[in-house]
């Protein structure tokens, strides 16, 4: 499997913009594959970037709060103080000059994704993660997002809400009407969806 330094050096970066519900995000979509399909990182401020160097250094320029990496794209959340149409040429050039110099997008990717199924699940568990990666995650990541599992108690199950579902202003009616009725109609046991750290 190619490196992803042997990916940069063998063609020209084009990245094309794409808004979601949130309105302070917007996905720099690439014309490669960062990840494999499914895999995301998300890093809600410049401390969490530490093995990101490139979300450490778009960390460092004007306005940005949050940086979220999956697949072919790099979601940006930045501050309200500023529009779009102010910073997004600025931030879409600068990953370009980054990627073209062949720096490094993470140090370590030993991360783990919340969706993947474990031996030591309980078939409920294992239930919802299915239908988490089958049928909620492949819409969040349209929207330049990502959704994991985080628990599962008492009939609720909690969810983590990445990238730009982080602060969205939609996602607690997506959260409500999408994905805890989705779950609750397949899976009796499910009572409730919330999500955690937003």
């Amino acid at each position: 499997m190619e490196t992803y330094q042997e990916r940069t050096q063998q063609r020209k970066i084009h990245i094309y913009l794409e808004s979601n519900p949130n309105p302070n995000s917007l996905k720099f979509v690439l014309n490669f594959m960062l990840f494999p399909e499914g895999e995301s990182y998300d890093f809600p401020d410049e401390a969490s970037a530490e093995k990101a160097p490139l979300a450490k250094a778009l960390f460092g320029l004007p306005h940005v709060k949050r940086v979220f990496y999956m697949s072919n794209f790099i979601t940006v959340t930045k501050s309200d103080e500023v529009e779009w149409v102010a910073i997004q040429e600025d931030i879409k050039q600068f990953i370009i000059n980054y990627l073209e110099e062949g720096k490094p997008v993470l140090v370590d990717e030993a991360f783990t994704n919340g969706t993947t199924i474990r031996d030591e699940d309980s078939e409920s568990v294992k239930k919802i993660k299915g239908i988490l990666e089958e049928y909620i995650r492949p819409a969040v990541e349209q929207d330049g997002g990502a959704i994991s599992f985080h628990s599962f108690h008492d009939g609720v199950v909690k969810v983590l809400l990445q990238g730009s579902c982080s602060g969205c202003p939609s996602s607690t009616i997506t959260l409500k009407a999408g994905i805890e009725n989705l779950l609750k109609t397949m899976l009796p046991e499910v009572k409730a969806v919330e999500a955690e750290g937003i």
